[in-house]
């Protein structure tokens, strides 16, 4: 019978960190965003305990700085110690946020089951199950907050350096790969994504034999060389801080079988999720009805939303006569405000107005065929625009950005290519 193990993959927790770029929050939503990390990282803990997960990978960056409290302390090692009481046990390496010479080893022990990962060289563990080595682990942590750029993270790394070192570790000889099937790297690392941060290219990591590498730093999902069967992966953040971290967040559960493909499964752990929306009011002939529009596209953004509270950004779009309406301040602020205390779910942090006046395509005469053939055309690349978003993200990857952000930057290129296009028909019949 095929062996198998499944544990959590996690990275990226920063307790502690600011909520940041935040407008007009009120104190309700203060004190949500003030307790949602630790929200996120007990739902971390407690889906790894309902799971039976065989342990829990914690790949960097548990504390946003260098200083963090005790109460942040207290309340990851409170998490450690129920993994522990629960059999789990847990590997961790240290991130650039929180580099292993900053460890506060005075304000507590980590429990008898986890392992944190050494800096100063590669270290190893071996995990059992009933007796039965199962899987090896090497990792390293970050020793100060910059990592030196002619060492590599993963060096020293590799299957075989895992099986030897266990072997002069343990005094159990022959730890195999019929022994012990499965291997696993832990690393912070910026991968090709951030060169700053201990870069690394994936083939050098693809050759050392390991069957998965759990890594930490890049805040978006990301798996290499694609999530059918990956072999590297970046589980992303497990709460959104800032208008830029929009989606759900979470960790991973990985599943390693013998003979197959890694499965990872995607566990959403946010208490609350950040969303750019934008809403067409080109139908709509009153505020109230724009009010209406944005309610719409707020609850369906939410029930697609893998958590229960949301923080927009809405954007309004369209061809509408509100134009000018729109264009007041006073009543943005006023329908942004009654938005953020009617729903209890969500909260608008911005609303902007993008929509354009009216065109009047008879007064532009024969040049109106071009317009309008031109319109119709952009409304159907509009709706079908995957893969736009698809070229946008790699683009993103390629010029080491976070590719979470192809969504708002495709709807922004459609947006403001169709509005220069008919300017300058526009603009060319006024002249």
């Amino acid at each position: 019978m095929a062996r198998s193990i499944t544990f959590l993959h996690t990275a990226d927790l920063h307790f502690g960190a600011p909520f940041r770029g935040i407008r007009n929050l009120s104190e309700t939503w203060s004190d949500r965003l003030l307790e949602a990390i630790g929200a996120a990282y007990d739902t971390v803990i407690e889906t790894a305990i309902k799971r039976e997960v065989d342990f829990v990978v914690i790949a960097g960056d548990v504390f946003d700085t260098a200083r963090a409290s005790y109460r942040d302390y207290r309340r990851f090692f409170d998490g450690l110690h129920r993994l522990d009481r629960a059999g789990v046990p847990a590997y961790l390496c240290t991130g650039n946020h929180d580099p292993y010479t900053s460890w506060q080893i005075d304000f507590e022990r980590l429990p008898p089951s986890a392992v944190m990962f050494d800096a100063a060289r590669p270290s190893f563990a071996l995990y059992e199950r009933d007796g039965e080595a199962l899987c090896l682990l090497g990792g390293r942590s970050y020793f100060n907050q910059t990592w030196p750029r002619d060492q590599r993270i993963s060096e020293g790394i590799d299957r075989a350096s895992l099986e030897r070192n266990l072997e002069r570790q343990t005094g159990r000889d022959n730890l195999s790969r019929q022994q012990a099937p499965f291997s696993v790297g832990v690393i912070h690392t910026g991968l090709t994504l951030d060169p700053l941060k201990a870069p690394e290219n994936p083939l050098d990591l693809m050759a050392t034999g390991i069957d998965y590498w759990a890594c930490g730093h890049i805040h978006s999902r990301y798996a290499y060389p694609s999530w059918d069967d990956p072999s590297i992966v970046f589980p992303g953040c497990i709460q959104g801080r800032d208008a830029n971290e929009t989606g759900s967040r979470g960790c991973v559960l990985v599943t390693l079988t013998e003979g197959a493909g890694n499965r990872v499964e995607f566990v959403p752990t946010a208490s609350i999720d950040w969303e750019r929306l934008s809403v067409d009011v080109s139908d709509a002939s009153t505020v109230s009805d724009v009010e209406r529009s944005i309610v719409e596209a707020l609850f369906r953004a939410n029930g697609r939303a893998q958590c229960a509270r949301m923080i927009a950004r809405v954007k309004l779009v369209g061809s509408t006569d509100l134009h000018d309406v729109l264009c007041r301040n006073d009543v943005l602020e006023d329908l942004r405000t009654r938005l953020s205390s009617a729903y209890d779910e969500f909260f608008v942090d911005e609303l902007s107005n993008r929509t354009k006046k009216p065109r009047d395509l008879e007064r532009m005469g024969d040049e109106a065929l071009f317009a309008a053939a031109f319109v119709r055309a952009a409304e159907r690349r509009g709706k079908d625009i995957s893969a736009l978003r698809a070229e946008v993200e790699e683009q993103l990857v390629e010029w080491r950005l976070d590719p979470s952000a192809a969504n708002a930057l495709t709807d922004d290129l459609c947006d403001q290519s169709m509005g220069l296009v008919l300017d300058l028909l526009d603009g060319g019949l006024q002249r």
